[in-house]
């Protein structure tokens, strides 16, 4: 089986298309369509079904994709291990975190890392979905639960302590809750039950509160956490808010201060085959040094 054939079939795949496979490639749409009928050929089966609407893989063709993308999976990690092995504190690192955690405590602290560390090419990507690190879709992940895959090595970072929040504008025109219940009569702002939470019980507060959450006219929801901070520093009502996001605003307030939801934990996750990486010591050196910098 001719490996460049193999490599464009694979690319067709994933685009979804001859033509935006040859813009990947940098060939024509007919010459990827050449390789894959010499393809085809060759192995003596057809890969795709060809319909108006696009491209659908055979049985076979499903075979050969499920192959080619372990091949290929295999093949970026052998790539991450060579380069690892050198000791090279340069060249690319992405990591992928909640975008909570990533923009409002990551982001602002990057100067630091960048200034020591100048030649690491540094990408974030900032995303509620867990992207698969032994795919290599990421090097390393910053994330809010225990991860249950033992390929993976973790390291506890620390734990996010919460408290309800809301702001003295808000609370000069609504009153201070004094009371568990009442908090029943205050607007609420969480998650919706529709989106992935970026860690387990996102709307706790709505527990506690004992809020109905279907039809519930004090109950406003958004899947951002740091846009739930905005609405609360702007006095739209009230939130279980991390207390390093809050610790030095001058107009946001805990209420209820003696209730406090359950701490978060976040850990550092990466491929067991990355742990020679000097890239990613230094990016984990640098956010245990950060985190003992910060009141979580």
């Amino acid at each position: 089986m001719d490996w460049d054939k193999l490599r464009i079939f694979h690319c067709v795949v994933e685009a979804g298309s001859f033509t935006h496979a040859g813009e990947t490639l940098g060939l024509s749409q007919s010459a990827v369509s050449r390789q894959i009928s010499t393809l085809e050929e060759s192995i003596g089966v057809t890969l795709f079904h060809r319909h108006a609407r696009g491209l659908i893989l055979t049985e076979e063709g499903e075979i050969l994709h499920n192959a080619a993308r372990d091949i290929f999976a295999k093949l970026s990690m052998i790539e991450g291990q060579i380069n690892d092995s050198r000791q090279l504190a340069s060249g690319p690192l992405r990591i992928t975190a909640a975008p909570f955690i990533g923009s409002t405590w990551l982001a602002p602290r990057l100067a630091a890392l960048k200034d020591e560390h100048p030649d690491i090419q540094l990408t974030m990507l900032l995303d509620d979905k867990i992207l698969n690190l032994s795919m290599r879709e990421a090097d390393a992940a910053i994330r809010l639960y225990k991860p249950e895959q033992p390929e993976l090595i973790q390291r506890h970072l620390t734990s996010i302590r919460f408290h309800i929040c809301a702001s003295e504008d808000y609370l000069k025109k609504h009153g201070t809750p004094e009371k568990v219940k009442d908090l029943q009569k205050h607007t609420l702002i969480g998650y919706p039950e529709t989106v992935a939470p970026p860690f387990s019980d996102p709307n706790w507060l709505f527990r506690v509160a004992g809020a109905d959450m279907d039809s519930n006219p004090n109950l406003v929801m958004m899947n951002s956490l740091y846009g739930i901070y905005e609405a609360v520093r702007a006095g739209v009502g009230l939130a279980a808010l991390p207390d390093y996001l809050v610790q030095d605003s001058q107009k946001i307030k805990a209420v209820l201060p003696d209730l406090e939801r359950q701490p978060v934990d976040m850990y550092f996750v990466y491929p067991e085959e990355r742990k020679h990486s000097k890239r990613l010591a230094i990016f984990r050196d640098f956010l245990l040094k950060t985190i003992q910098e910060t009141n979580f």
